[in-house]
């Protein structure tokens, strides 16, 4: 009894100092913090098909504004989960899951996508337009499925696995159709970043195979092996629309969220110290590849276990993919359904996600963290939102920047000047002239000092606002009477290079509004 004693007494100070030590450690200024907003099946938004316009635009307003209070700052939307659209400009049919039924446009008419861009971008949150590029139906429910469907119009390109159509990759016409439909996405809407999930050859199912048999006989490009041949297919794909995506606009980032296991050593004596599931046999994904060849921007693996889980440790999987990321960002995607749902007692503890969210930031190579998805979050399952407003994410934060797209901030913003008129004080100020490299301002960080505070701006604590766009004013409706403020503008480009601040401008509060 009394060893028992002594090991729980020692559990409570290292869990007490631990928290400690969370709470006072302070946030990093640039992190990628996302979270998938997944629509298929209704999963997060809309809450259920056929809402009215308003009923939808009041449910992602709602959506977004909790995530924005989170410290979230990257919305990855899932605009295309099944051969189908969320969005107006789009030569493929209105999804179901918006409307109800396939086809069927909005009433009264309106573009989702454009206007989940300009409310992420008013909050200071990029938006990542996510797509399925294979998954041609979820179901082969011929009912559910509109008439100008594209596995309607072009049977040949398909092929059924495990009750769905998928688009056949080894065909150079599927691939042709697919950067069609994003770079097309990418010409007409003002997205941050092109984002793709794991689904690319179809997880294994018992009992069914892959009809290619035809197209590797015709198209196998001197490869004799079927499946270096798929794994070939997918890096075609890849490769021709990282260079595709960045040719129509430099600006737009290209990410992969893979299976967390690429290989387990037991298959490959680089692969990771892991006895799982794997991408490059399992999805014919060779996601290590595309992060060696610089044909993605960022790499989000899935590494959706706890440390405790035996065949697939997180911590070696974090460790791993931290040593293959060959210069480009890591983004990990934490299992957040399955706080406290999942098997086993790793997943009811309050602090499995914040340990993951240390460990990341414990590693250089590694720049945010991704939560599938998005209600499990705003559900708060055993406080795991509290812990992000609180804790993790209790300052905004700007995204990591990406020099290799861009290296050159933009000029500092001109004529700041302020007023207080009422209980706040009003900013203004004039846009900057263009950068060396052409490029404008788009997007705007404003600080605020107490008087006498050091002006460090990279201090994210001071933050007070973020935002996208050219509106060049900002009102700060939280100032106490009698308090002197300094406040310090910058101003942001496309891929979020941050320029100098502006001359610092003194306020001095004559009147008060006690912030709720």
């Amino acid at each position: 009894m009394r060893f028992f004693k002594l090991v729980l007494f020692a559990f409570i100070i290292v869990y007490f100092n631990y928290q400690s030590y969370a709470q006072s450690e302070l946030p990093p200024k640039r992190e990628f913090r996302g979270v998938w907003v997944a629509t298929v099946k209704n999963i997060d938004w809309p809450s259920k098909p056929g809402l009215s316009t308003q009923e939808q635009k009041d449910e992602l307003i709602k959506l977004l504004d909790q995530h924005h209070k989170e410290g979230i700052n990257e919305i990855i939307l899932q605009v295309r989960p099944a051969t189908d659209a969320l969005y107006a400009k789009s030569f493929e049919p209105w999804s179901e899951y918006l409307t109800g039924e396939q086809g069927k446009a909005p009433y009264p008419f309106y573009d989702p996508l454009k206007f989940a861009i300009e409310e992420c971008h008013k909050r200071g949150m990029e938006l990542h337009a996510w797509f399925n590029p294979y998954r041609a139906t979820f179901s082969n429910k011929e009912s559910s499925i509109s008439s100008n469907h594209i596995t309607k119009r072009n049977k040949n390109w398909f092929f059924t696995y495990g009750g769905r159509q998928l688009f056949n990759p080894g065909l150079p016409e599927v691939r042709a159709y697919i950067i069609k439909v994003i770079l097309n996405v990418v010409d007409n809407y003002d997205i941050d970043g092109i984002h793709f999930d794991d689904y690319f050859y179809p997880y294994s199912v018992k009992g069914q195979f892959i009809n290619d048999a035809a197209s590797f006989a015709k198209y196998n490009d001197g490869i004799t092996d079927i499946k270096d041949w798929r794994r070939h297919n997918v890096d075609q794909l890849i490769h021709t629309l990282n260079d595709s995506i960045h040719a129509h606009k430099k600006y737009v980032k290209f990410g992969i969220s893979p299976f967390g296991i690429w290989k387990n050593i037991s298959q490959d004596i680089d692969g990771s110290e892991t006895a799982g599931g794997d991408s490059y046999n399992g999805q014919f994904a060779d996601s290590r590849k595309w992060v060696q060849e610089g044909w993605v921007d960022y790499i989000n693996p899935q590494i959706y276990w706890a440390f405790e889980t035996a065949a697939a440790p997180y911590d070696k999987l974090v460790d791993w993919w931290s040593k293959h990321t060959y210069g480009r960002h890591l983004y990990i995607g934490l299992g957040a359904y399955k706080v406290n749902f999942a098997r086993g007692t790793s997943w009811r503890q309050a602090s499995q996600i914040g340990r993951q969210i240390s460990y990341n930031r414990a590693n250089p190579r590694v720049q945010g963290s991704v939560f599938f998805s998005s209600k499990s979050l705003t559900n708060n399952p055993l406080g795991i939102e509290d812990t992000l407003i609180e804790n993790y994410y209790r300052y905004p934060a700007l995204p990591p920047v990406m020099l290799w797209l861009d290296s050159i901030a933009p000029n500092k913003p001109e004529n700041l000047l302020g007023v207080q008129e009422d209980a706040r004080v009003l900013l203004s100020w004039k846009l900057p002239q263009k950068a060396k490299d052409g490029d404008t301002a788009y997007g705007f960080v404003v600080y605020r000092f107490d008087e006498g505070e050091r002006v460090n701006l990279d201090n994210p604590s001071a933050i007070k606002a973020i935002y996208y766009g050219d509106i060049t004013s900002w009102e700060d409706n939280y100032v106490e009477k009698g308090k002197t403020y300094v406040y310090v503008v910058t101003t942001l480009d496309r891929l979020k290079n941050e320029s100098e601040g502006s001359l610092p401008l003194i306020i001095a509060v004559k009147s008060s509004k006690t912030k709720p």
